[in-house]
């Protein structure tokens, strides 16, 4: 029974991993509301209260020796006591105040942070696209995944992500299922199914990184370039080179319903290159210009 439950085992993980591949483009961040980000109040910097000072002074000051104290001469000794505590509570305040201190120290180079980003991101200052994208670390599921990205600001203002994808070490290179019996059964992965999951999988990374981008980003247009390694027919060795470059736009994004679309499919309703054939793969493509997509004054 124990071989059988690790046969079924194996098969709901393969099959997961294959359907976090092919899913990428169905979660995104929530957009950033820089608009919203500027009419946040400042954090107000708190004040020394000495609450607890006082009432420890109040109480050495009003204190009144009972029947026992006068009894057994115990006064003297519960004054010190209580003149003792009045140290003990400014001691208190401090570290209540340094806390509140430091709490609000960091919730106010936050705030000062995010109103100067959404200040140069609202005036198009290109640096601060870059700035913001490191701030919302929107990547890290797809950098797990063994994809890096590089970001550019070109000239004009149009923002291209650089996708290097490393396919051949996200897709699996064999397929797993169930036997009848319930055994597992393993067999190496046809070409062509391993090339078009190759596509969708990169295919959805790309609408992924572009929609990551139009949440944090006011643009209307990005691009997304990625990047794999490829033959090259001319030295024979294998470089890595753009097989897709695609200009997501706002609008169309937003149109799209992105839990039923496939992600290969979807790249027709976007300007874009790609060259792929189920039987060979991924062929070079060239990034896309830029320029062309420029918003002119």
């Amino acid at each position: 029974m124990e071989a059988l439950e690790q046969a079924a085992y194996e098969v709901d993980v393969y099959e997961n991993h294959i359907d976090i591949l092919l899913s990428m483009h169905k979660d995104c961040a929530e957009p950033v509301k820089w608009k919203r980000l500027l009419s946040n109040p400042e954090p107000r910097q708190p004040l020394k209260s000495g609450t607890l000072e006082q009432e420890a002074t109040h109480a050495a000051a009003t204190y009144r020796p009972n029947f026992w104290a006068r009894l057994f001469k115990l006064e003297a000794r519960q004054r010190v006591v209580l003149i003792g505590k009045i140290g003990a509570a400014q001691a208190e305040d401090e570290r209540q105040y340094q806390a509140q201190f430091d709490e609000w120290k960091t919730a106010y180079s936050e705030w000062a942070e995010e109103r100067d980003i959404a200040i140069r991101i609202l005036d198009g200052d290109r640096q601060a696209k870059l700035d913001a994208i490191e701030a919302f670390e929107s990547f890290e599921e797809i950098s797990h995944l063994g994809s890096a990205i590089q970001m550019i600001v070109h000239e004009g203002g149009v923002l291209e992500a650089r996708v290097a994808i490393h396919g051949s070490g996200v897709i699996p290179t064999e397929i797993k299922s169930l036997l009848k019996s319930g055994k597992l059964s393993t067999k190496a992965m046809p070409a062509g199914r391993f090339n078009e999951l190759h596509q969708d999988y990169v295919c959805s990374c790309a609408l992924r990184v572009g929609r990551e981008l139009l949440a944090i980003l006011p643009d209307d247009l990005v691009i997304v370039t990625a990047l794999d390694n490829v033959l090259n027919s001319s030295t024979g060795h294998m470089e890595e080179q753009p097989i897709l470059s695609v200009a997501f736009s706002r609008p169309t994004i937003d149109g799209l319903n992105l839990e039923t679309i496939d992600p290969s499919d979807a790249m027709k309703n976007f300007f874009h290159n790609m060259s792929f054939k189920k039987g060979a793969g991924f062929s070079t493509v060239a990034a896309l210009d830029a320029q062309r997509f420029a918003v002119t004054a």
